[in-house]
């Protein structure tokens, strides 16, 4: 292993290996009047919970194309968009929803989900499908919205049943833009289900990640705060009537930020759908602990509301989650005494893929189909 990589690693792992500790302090500490920053390790930029507005929108709705009308074809080819898309053997002719996973920024599935969410669903007898993004999702978000558009397609033809959509971070943006710019989807969707979600980007990235000096991915412009990309998916309307939203935060997110309340970034407001904001704080006051990673791969109290809103009609409701969870380290699936190495590997991704790749001086434009039709027609 070359000495760069190895130390990253090293450091990764060290960090994750305290982690028990510090999550058993920072659930035990009272609950605090001001949230504080995040007591976990974090390969990304720290920054203290903001408390900013979310600005309101610099592009008018009348930009953008409207909600009913037809999604484009697909640019990408059959066979990588299949290839992308992987399932149990029960999901075909499944006897209930099919949960889709999307995976987050540097992300694949098998990091963000396989230490966690898949053998969790594995022990409930649950199906499930994963699909991978292009390049770590650190590309044109836009592109990898496509896959996202076949996967939700794939695996509601299989099933026979509506998908519930499960996305972390970034993972939760693709299936929006999915569902706003190809009206089909809509029939096929049945909970959306984000966990610490960039809806409306995040001031942390515009701060420490995007610089006009630095420049960065693809994929994080996309997910600087009121980016064009996350203007246009909720431009008109953020939620289509069918589909119940349940949107799970910490208001001690390090990276995905405002997240103080639900007038934050990961929150939903307005449209035809049904609508769940909640804060894992909001379940578990004292839980200071619980970072942006922690929402998307181990948090308990994340999961709990999540497969409330899976196992009943419209959004999770937190009145029905039993509080003794505030009490658990890990969500079911997570093996505690794997889960610091398992960690780390998230953790030692983000860093490679914030490190290396391919860097540029602006967001990417966007596709013509998300836009109006010229006045001349």
């Amino acid at each position: 292993m070359p000495r760069p990589h190895r130390r990253r690693t090293l450091l990764a792992v060290t960090g994750a290996a305290l982690l028990t500790s510090v999550i058993v302090a920072g659930q035990a500490v009272a609950a605090a009047p001001v949230p504080i920053p995040p007591l976990t390790p974090s390969p990304f930029p720290v920054a203290a919970p903001s408390d900013l507005p979310l600005p309101p929108p610099t592009l008018p709705d009348e930009m953008f194309a409207p909600v009913d009308r037809p999604g484009p074809e697909l640019s990408v080819p059959e066979a990588e968009l299949d290839a992308a898309v992987r399932c149990t053997a029960d999901a075909a002719g499944a006897d209930r929803n099919v949960v889709l996973f999307v995976p987050g920024t540097t992300q694949t599935p098998e990091v963000n989900f396989g230490f966690n969410w898949f053998p969790a669903l594995d022990a409930l007898d649950r199906p499930y499908c994963s699909v991978t993004l292009p390049n770590n999702a650190m590309t044109d978000t836009q592109t990898a919205s496509e896959y996202v558009v076949h996967a939700i397609r794939h695996v509601h033809e299989i099933s026979g049943h509506r998908v519930d959509v499960v996305g972390h971070s970034q993972g939760g943006t693709e299936p929006r833009f999915a569902l706003r710019f190809w009206p089909d989807l809509r029939e096929m969707v049945d909970d959306y289900i984000a966990l610490g979600s960039t809806n409306h980007g995040s001031i942390v990235i515009n701060a420490a990640l995007c610089t006009p000096a630095t420049g960065c991915a693809e994929a994080l412009w996309q997910q600087t705060l009121n980016s064009h990309y996350t203007q246009a998916i909720n431009s008109y309307q953020e939620t289509f009537a069918g589909i119940s939203y349940t949107q799970i935060y910490t208001r001690t997110d390090e990276f995905v930020q405002p997240n103080l309340d639900d007038s934050g970034t990961t929150s939903l407001r307005g449209g035809d759908g049904e609508i769940t904001n909640v804060a894992l704080q909001d379940v578990c006051p004292a839980d200071v602990a619980s970072e942006h990673l922690a929402v998307g791969t181990y948090s308990p109290v994340a999961y709990a509301l999540a497969m409330d809103a899976i196992d009943h009609d419209g959004p999770a409701d937190p009145g029905r989650v039993d509080r003794s969870v505030c009490t658990e380290l890990f969500m079911p699936g997570v093996d505690p005494l794997t889960f610091p190495a398992d960690y780390a590997a998230v953790a030692t991704l983000i860093a490679e893929q914030l490190a290396l790749a391919p860097k540029v001086g602006s967001e990417p434009a966007l596709r013509p189909y998300t836009l109006a039709e010229p006045a001349d027609g």
